[in-house]
């Protein structure tokens, strides 16, 4: 533990400590209200009778938050030494070699999927999922005030997606990934010389049948079995789909939207799940190609 209280006390870390406080803070705040508010009929927002424009109350209480916030930064940089490394030199590579803070999470998926899916696709999908939520959305509950009961969906999805997905990532490459980019637990001293051997094997290999045949060429028997594997996971919200199309939630949402959902929620999932399969059955893919993997 004394090896992680020293990471985590150092200067340039500060500021994850920082959104991982105010992040658990504000969870916790709205969690707090959405219970108060789901436990009676008016929501305690709605109870206030001062009801004021944006522009110019809350523009302008936002423009005075954010001089504050400048310049407490401002101070902040006086009072700690956030130190800048040496200038890149292409012979003596840092290890290990961490993104910026707000891309460890982005760095931490590349260790499960391939670059392009980890560093192109995924982010491409969150960017694609936040600009479509206005348009995928049709509950209109909720607005102006903290509810649970009326927005389950939404707010799990955001806890999972947010919190666990992106917040948690970035703490575990942040402190618990040392040299090597190997896992260490916190009392564990970080060994610039550890090395861990791991025996990565392919989904299919768990139920014998080879990436590989004898001569090196990819095995048409995995690709299908592999192929098969990821589209019986999104068949799953086909066949959710067709279990609840006579639902009023389903017939609102309408085929169109809901494939869009149903795309990028499983698409979500399917990211701890790879996860799980590495951690735990060293699994590196799901299906090998010629053209990719996954």
């Amino acid at each position: 533990m004394e090896h992680l209280l020293k990471i985590i006390s150092k200067p340039d870390n500060l500021p994850i400590i920082l959104m991982l406080v105010m992040t658990l803070f504000y969870a916790w705040l709205a969690w707090k209200k959405a219970a108060t508010n789901d436990r009676q009929e008016i929501s305690e927002e709605a109870k206030q009778a001062d009801k004021v424009q944006v522009w110019p109350y809350l523009v302008k209480v936002e423009f005075l938050g954010a001089l504050v916030v400048m310049v407490i930064l401002t101070f902040w940089s006086f009072l700690l030494d956030a130190p800048l490394e040496e200038p890149a030199n292409p012979a003596l590579t840092p290890n290990p070699s961490k993104a910026p803070w707000y891309f460890l999470g982005l760095q931490e998926i590349l260790v499960y999927f391939d670059p392009w899916i980890a560093g192109v696709l995924i982010p491409t999908f969150i960017i694609i999922g936040l600009a479509a939520i206005p348009y995928i959305d049709i509950n209109p509950k909720g607005n102006g005030y903290y509810t649970y009961k009326e927005r389950k969906f939404a707010i799990l999805t955001f806890c999972f997606g947010f919190l666990l997905l992106w917040v948690a990532l970035i703490v575990l490459g942040t402190f618990f990934r040392g040299p090597g980019w190997n896992l260490f637990w916190p009392w564990e001293y970080w060994d610039t010389h550890r090395v861990v051997a791991l025996t990565n094997i392919d989904f299919t290999e768990l139920f014998g049948i080879p990436t590989r045949l004898v001569d090196d060429s990819l095995n048409p028997a995995a690709m299908l079995f592999g192929s098969v594997v990821i589209l019986g996971w999104y068949l799953i919200a086909v066949v959710y789909y067709l279990w609840k199309k006579n639902t009023a939630v389903i017939q609102k949402l309408g085929l169109v939207r809901y494939s869009i959902t149903a795309f990028l929620f499983m698409t979500m999932m399917a990211v701890p799940v790879k996860i799980i399969l590495r951690l735990t059955l060293n699994v590196k893919y799901i299906l090998v190609t010629p053209f990719f993997n996954i």
